[in-house]
C-alpha cells in the first residue's frame, strides 16, 4: 500500500465521512490524518464507552499489522498485545487434545488484542473532535453530482465529497450499491463468559490455555478465547434453524444451560463444565454473511469497507483485519491518487477480488467446521496452518 510520504498535494481538500467508528472506520480516518487529509467519522454511540467492545482480536501480519504499521501505531499495538494469545488448541468430544499450537517467544504472526484496548490505540491517535459521537444515520441523499447529504436521527445533517460506509453487518450506507442483505448461515452461537476464570475456574481455564481451545464434533462446538482482564470468552455453536430455540428465554439461564447440555449429550464431563460452570449472560450470536462474491458497480462518492462490503462468517480469521486493510488501502488511494474517482476505483478493484476469496474460504470453514466430520476437518486446517507458519514441525502441534 502506499505510505504518508508519498501524498500527492491537492488544491482542495474532499469532504470525507466515515460512517462507523470501528476499527476499520477509526483506520482509514488515523490513515488520511496522517497525510494530512481531513475527515470526520460519525457513530451511533452516544460516546466512546457506551457499551463493551466484545471480545480480543488477532492481528494478522499481512493485514491488521499491516494496516497498523501504515496508521503509525504498529509498535504501539505490539506493547499492547498479547503474544501468548496466539495459542490454538484443538479438543475431541471426549476431552483428547489433538491439537496444540503454542507460539515461540519471538512470534508475532497474529498476536491478540482486546477490542476495547485496539479502539482506544485509534481513538487516542484521532485529532480531537474526529468522532463525531450520537450520530445514528437514518439515510444518505445523492445530491446528483457525486455528492451525498447523510441525515441522521438527531436531526444533524452533513455533505460530504465522499461516504465511506464502515458501518458494520446492517450497513444503511450499501443500498446505495447493492441490494444484497445479509443471510442466516445456518449456525448460531450463543455466547457466554468466565469471569476471573484462574480464580474462580482453574481447571477450565487451565483446559482454554492462553489462547483459543476449540472443541468441535457432530455439527457442534464448544469455543473458548481467552481475553485480557482474567476472562474467557465462551461461543457455544450450534449448526440449528433460528426457530430451534425461539422458546428459550436467554435470562432463563438454568433452561439455557439444560436445553445445551441436551445438545451436547455424550460429550465428556470436562467439556460440558464450560456450558453448566459459566457465568452466565447468555446473548444469542447467530452468524450471518453475504452473498459469496459481493461485489457493485463503482459509484461516485460513495463506497465500503469491512463487514459493510463483505460480511462472512469468523471461520476466516479476518473480520477485523480486512476491515483494516481496506481502510488503509482506501486511505492511501485517496491520498495518492488524481481524483476521488479514480481513488474509489482502483481501491474496489484489489478489495473486491481479496474480499471475495477470503469470505469463499470463511464459508467453506464453516461448512467443515460444523459438519458431522468436523474434528477430522478442523485438525486437517490447523496442521496446513502450523505447516505454513514453520515448515516440518506442524506434526510437533497435532498429538
Amino acid at each position: 500500500m502506499p505510505t504518508a510520504t508519498t501524498a500527492t498535494p491537492r488544491t482542495a481538500a474532499p469532504r470525507i465521512a466515515v460512517v462507523g467508528a470501528g476499527p476499520g472506520g477509526l483506520t482509514c480516518a488515523r490513515v488520511l490524518q496522517r497525510y494530512g487529509l481531513p475527515v470526520t467519522v460519525f457513530d451511533r454511540d452516544g460516546s466512546p464507552d457506551a457499551r463493551t467492545q466484545g471480545g480480543t482480536l488477532d492481528m494478522q501480519a499481512d493485514s491488521g499489522q499491516a494496516a497498523l504499521r501504515a496508521a503509525g501505531l504498529l509498535e504501539r499495538f505490539l506493547e499492547l498485545s498479547r503474544p501468548e494469545g496466539q495459542q490454538m488448541r484443538l479438543l475431541g468430544r471426549d476431552a483428547a487434545l489433538l491439537f496444540d499450537l503454542v507460539p515461540e517467544p519471538e512470534e508475532a504472526y497474529k498476536p491478540e488484542i482486546d477490542r476495547g484496548l485496539l479502539r482506544g490505540l485509534l481513538l487516542d491517535s484521532l485529532a480531537p473532535g474526529t468522532v463525531h459521537w450520537g450520530h445514528h444515520l437514518t439515510a444518505v441523499v445523492p445530491l446528483g453530482d457525486g455528492t451525498h447529504r447523510l441525515c441522521f436521527a438527531n436531526g444533524a445533517t452533513s455533505t460530504a465529497d465522499l461516504v465511506i460506509g464502515a458501518d458494520g453487518a446492517w450497513s444503511r450506507v450499501r443500498a446505495l450499491l447493492s441490494d444484497a442483505v445479509p443471510a442466516y448461515t445456518g449456525v448460531t452461537f450463543v455466547e457466554a463468559w468466565l469471569d476471573d476464570a484462574d480464580t474462580r475456574h482453574p481447571e477450565l481455564s487451565a483446559l482454554v490455555g492462553e489462547g483459543t481451545m476449540m472443541a468441535l464434533a457432530d455439527s457442534k462446538g464448544l469455543l473458548a478465547q481467552r481475553n485480557g482482564n482474567r476472562r474467557i470468552r465462551l461461543h457455544i455453536g450450534l449448526r440449528a434453524d433460528r426457530s430451534r430455540f425461539e422458546h428459550l428465554d436467554l435470562a432463563d439461564a438454568r433452561a439455557v444451560r439444560a436445553a445445551l447440555v441436551r445438545e451436547f449429550a455424550g460429550w465428556d464431563p470436562v467439556l460440558l463444565r464450560l456450558i453448566t460452570d459459566n457465568d452466565g449472560r447468555f446473548v444469542d450470536r447467530p452468524l450471518f454473511a453475504l452473498p459469496v462474491p459481493h461485489t457493485w458497480t463503482t459509484t461516485p462518492g460513495v463506497t465500503l469497507l469491512g463487514d459493510a462490503a463483505h460480511l462472512m462468517s469468523p471461520f476466516s480469521g479476518m473480520g477485523a483485519n480486512l476491515a483494516m486493510l481496506d481502510a488503509a488501502d482506501l486511505a492511501g488511494r485517496i491520498a495518492t491518487e488524481d481524483t476521488l474517482d479514480t481513488a474509489v476505483r482502483a481501491y474496489e478493484a484489489t478489495m473486491l477480488p481479496r474480499a471475495a476469496e477470503a469470505a469463499e474460504g470463511a464459508a467453506e470453514g464453516l461448512a467443515g467446521a460444523f459438519s458431522p466430520d468436523s474434528t477430522a476437518h478442523t485438525l486437517q486446517h490447523l496442521a496446513a496452518f502450523a505447516e505454513a507458519l514453520r515448515p516440518g514441525e506442524a506434526g510437533v502441534a497435532a498429538r
